[in-house]
């Protein structure tokens, strides 16, 4: 079981990471100009997350239009994370998770390792959105307000 998801509200603890992009993102890049779904997930290339990355991939024009930059986040290694993403043409980074750091901030990472979450952090850098499991973008959005 997790440590317990973060409060709506709540500042969203920074972080800095390598994608499978190859670049280096930082949360306090997206304030002001993106909100950012952060989508955990256990392992990679398994049915459930494979459902829920491709979910995410399949909503991706609506997470655009709504100014919002997706990420999967998991402590896998870049080679597995490169070879999810290119396996399944997902369009967005998956983000390493070194020693489970983020997983860990974000009240995810319990003793069976990352459980699957889903949050939205708005261009404030607070949490407008925290759920367990997946989610589809009608939901995740309308915690933007419209």
């Amino acid at each position: 079981m997790a440590e317990g998801l973060l409060p709506v509200g709540s500042e969203a603890p920074v972080f800095t990471a390598k994608t499978t992009d190859g670049e280096r993102i930082s949360l306090p890049d997206f304030r002001g100009t993106q909100s950012v779904l952060l989508m955990f997930y256990p392992m990679d290339d398994t049915p459930g997350c494979t459902r829920q990355m491709c979910l995410a991939r399949d909503e991706g024009a609506r997470y655009t239009e709504a100014g919002v930059a997706r990420f999967g986040v998991n402590p896998g290694n870049l080679e597995s994370h490169t070879e999810f993403r290119d396996k399944y043409s997902l369009d967005f980074p998956l983000i390493v998770d070194d020693n489970a750091e983020i997983a860990s901030a974000y009240g995810v990472l319990g003793g069976q390792g990352v459980s699957r979450a889903t949050y939205l952090i708005d261009r404030d850098g607070r949490i407008a959105y925290a759920q367990p499991g997946t989610h589809g973008a009608d939901e995740v959005l309308g915690a933007l307000g419209g």
